[in-house]
């Protein structure tokens, strides 16, 4: 499927001691890349006003929806949580989803099965207080299992539940004491152009080679 159109969210949320710097400079960074790419974007801040139905049409506009979000407390911030619960309320039989996908006769099997966004991707980046290390080595706090294995797996679930599968995401870890915003930024738009502008080059080459 050739790409065009990109969905961004900064979940950064504005809140006590965070200003929602780093987000918002990763936000800012995916628009000015894809734009800079010919990709038609839209965007959304969730410290700003939406409209849930807007928000739903994006949705199912996007090709690719990316997600931004710091973790508070091992889990997504209450604004961008509280986004995705009023989104994907108003979207329900209207575009995300239409059921858990379960039938009366055997309500045991093909829970989750039930969304709209069939053919969709999207790609998350989280930010931590905490060192990559934390995650990797023995003993540490996050006992080996990696951010979308663990903080963020019920994330995945909720996007496999509207019918959307992932792209590889990228994760900024130790960024209140050891931020190096200059590098992190060079190396997540490497890491964009290996996902998105290598994707589209090998899908044009493919279609020619099969003309």
């Amino acid at each position: 499927m050739e790409i065009k159109n990109i969905f961004v969210i900064n979940g950064g949320q504005v809140f006590g001691h965070s200003g929602g710097r780093f987000n918002k400079t990763i936000f800012d960074t995916t628009i000015a890349f894809f734009e800079g790419a010919g990709f038609e974007v839209r965007s959304t801040d969730i410290n700003k006003d939406y409209d849930p139905a807007r928000e739903v049409e994006n949705y199912v506009w996007a090709d690719v929806i990316i997600y931004h979000t710091p973790i508070w407390w091992f889990q997504v911030p209450h604004g961008l949580k509280k986004y995705i619960d009023v989104v994907f309320t108003e979207g329900h039989r209207k575009g995300i989803y239409r059921s858990d996908g379960r039938k009366q006769e055997n309500p045991n099997i093909n829970y989750g099965t039930g969304g709209s966004l069939q053919g969709r991707k999207y790609m998350v980046t989280s930010s931590w207080n905490a060192p990559a290390a934390a995650f990797t080595i023995p003993g540490e706090f996050f006992n080996e299992r990696s951010v979308d294995e663990g903080a963020l797996f019920g994330f995945h679930r909720m996007n496999a539940f509207t019918g959307m599968t992932p792209l590889e995401g990228m994760h900024f870890h130790d960024v209140e004491k050891n931020a190096d915003i200059v590098k992190d930024m060079q190396l997540y738009k490497a890491h964009l152009e290996k996902i998105f502008l290598k994707k589209q080059t090998e899908n044009v080459s493919l279609s020619y080679s099969n003309n």
